[in-house]
């Protein structure tokens, strides 16, 4: 570690310093931090073998984690030593420092201790700093003390062996590994933190009891969770106003913790997911939803609430887990758009169509079809279902009086029905038009200029459709040269002009490479109502279209 460009390998030791400890913090686990701690030494320092023994509840130290050597791992991982036995090493030898270094002069008498060790064979020193085999070298690990005073409490001690330049460490390579004991320390306090932490939610979620840890190791757990955290008020006037927050969750939404405590989680939710939030924070348990950031973006989190409950009083609390999802609601946005649009126009395709169409129809109920039902806006407007008598004709015309009870009508009644025009005249009745178009005069221009040319092409034409119809209606493509168009509250006149003026958009000119092109539309025009599926509107709305293309000359179709 101390060679003749000194300053080199110092620089290049501190590179691996900062990543080893950078690993040591964001291990997942205790157990991780603690095998993290062993293979830094052996990375970063610059030793061949290093052993991380910690403190137990009951004083005693247990090798937690071995690095650099496998046979050494099997053989003393997991065993324990004495307290005393330790405390008898770290105060025999040298001092560097926080260091002890016990030269192979003085730790024979420990050989025999009930400390588990391991041995290696070598030649002895031919000059003064040559590492000898049976050197011993330790870096206790405390807690972090008061500034300007004494260390905190004893949580480990980390053992090494072996330096690979076979020297004992100067004054650089002490300061190094005293350097990482009191980082490795500090780790091992956080992953303690999150342990505990971690097994304090599932108390609670299992069992809904009141917190029964001390303020102060609460105040830390809380305080030093990954993820964000809150406490919220539960019941009376002030229901979900937040108590308490972390630091976590002030960073997430980018508001300081003294604003925090004027919202309760109701004012900072989509109003979308509000309904989503009630119910969770009524009855405890995980949500997804979105909440504001600070400046009026929103984002997408996981919300899990357990009830903090008083056995006397009831609940009391909510101690609410919130975990930033965004990455992953953009990626599930991202591919259900991909699966209900088409690729090439964006706009919706055939099955998001039909999706749409089918969410304004109804069936009739069941329980009459297939017959045709007499006087049907009687029995289902008027007076209660289950005395009111429909006429019914089966498929052989056999009628009967058929009285189905309440639940055969109750989705039909609370449903807002679909009407279409009747006639050919527009008799006033608005309804949902359902413009069938097909291009006129397309096949030519992919046979003339290729594909391209005819994929920019129908890119154009969705643009102006899309541009022509109303905020709220639907421009759908159904596949190759087809479109339609859904437009809700039109009258008949109305579905008319709306195809005249949309059929003008398309035949404008298009400019693809540097060529103007022309096509043409033709559009049937259909009406949806309830009692039709969705493919016998589309089918409807198909055939009036090629009536209408039948009915225009074939040189006026691109043109108009």
């Amino acid at each position: 570690m101390e060679t003749e460009s000194e300053p080199y390998v110092r620089l290049a030791t501190l590179r691996q310093l900062h990543q080893v400890m950078a690993d040591m913090n964001t291990a997942r686990s205790l157990a991780d931090t603690l095998q993290t701690v062993a293979d830094g030494v052996v990375t970063g320092l610059g030793y061949e073998l290093a052993c991380v023994n910690l403190v137990q509840p009951d004083g005693d130290l247990v090798v937690a984690a071995l690095a650099g050597n496998s046979a050494a791992e099997a053989l003393i991982t997991g065993r324990v030593g004495s307290r005393a036995s330790w405390e008898r090493r770290l105060t025999m030898g040298e001092s560097w420092g926080d260091l002890r270094f016990i030269p192979h002069t003085e730790g024979w008498v420990l050989d025999e201790d009930d400390v588990p060790q391991w041995y290696t064979d070598g030649p002895a020193p031919r000059f003064e700093d040559e590492w000898h085999p049976a050197d011993r070298l330790f870096a206790p690990m405390y807690t972090p003390g008061v500034p300007g005073g004494s260390c905190g409490e004893l949580i480990g001690v980390l053992s090494v062996d072996r330096p690979r330049n076979g020297r004992h460490p100067g004054a650089w390579g002490r300061e190094a590994l005293q350097m990482y004991a009191f980082q490795a320390a500090i780790a091992i306090s956080n992953a303690r933190l999150r342990a505990n932490m971690q097994r304090a939610l599932v108390r609670l979620e299992r069992e809904q009891q009141a917190l029964r840890a001390s303020e102060e190791s609460f105040r830390q757990a809380f305080e030093y969770a990954p993820s964000g955290m809150a406490i919220a008020e539960m019941g009376g006037d002030q229901h979900g106003r937040i108590l308490r927050t972390n630091d976590a969750l002030c960073r997430l939404l980018g508001r300081p913790a003294s604003s925090m405590r004027r919202y309760s989680f109701s004012d900072l939710v989509h109003p979308e997911d509000i309904g989503t939030l009630l119910r969770t924070s009524a009855e405890g348990g995980r949500a997804e939803l979105r909440l504001c950031r600070r400046d009026g973006t929103y984002l997408w989190v996981s919300l899990r609430n357990s009830v903090v409950a008083d056995a006397a009083d009831g609940p009391r609390f909510l101690l609410t887990h919130v975990e930033d999802i965004e990455d992953r609601k953009r990626r599930e946005l991202q591919l259900a758009h991909r699966a209900s649009h088409d690729s090439l126009t964006g706009l919706p395709n055939s099955a998001e169509l039909r999706s749409r169409l089918g969410a304004r129809l109804c069936a009739r109920p069941a329980a009459i079809e297939p017959g045709v039902v007499d006087t049907i806006d009687a029995a289902y407007g008027h007076g209660p279902a289950e005395h009111t008598a429909v006429g019914v004709y089966d498929a052989n015309g056999h009628g009967f009086d058929y009285r189905p009870g309440p639940e055969a009508f109750d989705a039909y009644d609370h449903h807002v029905h679909t009407v279409a025009p009747e006639g050919e005249r527009d008799d006033g009745t608005k309804g949902l038009a359902v413009l069938f178009c097909d291009l006129d005069g397309f096949k030519s221009i992919n046979d003339r200029f290729g594909h391209n040319a005819g994929d920019a092409v129908l890119i154009e034409v969705a643009r102006r459709l899309g541009g022509a119809v109303r905020d709220g209606d639907t421009v759908a493509r159904l596949g190759g040269d087809e479109f339609v168009v859904l437009a809700d509250g039109l009258g008949r006149a109305d579905a008319q002009d709306l195809a005249v003026r949309l059929r003008n958009e398309i035949i404008q000119p298009i400019r693809v490479d540097g060529r103007a092109m022309r096509v043409g539309a033709s559009f049937g025009i259909g009406w949806a109502h309830c009692g039709m599926t969705a493919d016998e509107v589309l089918q409807s709305a198909d055939e009036r279209m090629y009536i209408e293309k039948r009915s225009r000359p074939k040189a006026h179709r691109r043109a108009g």
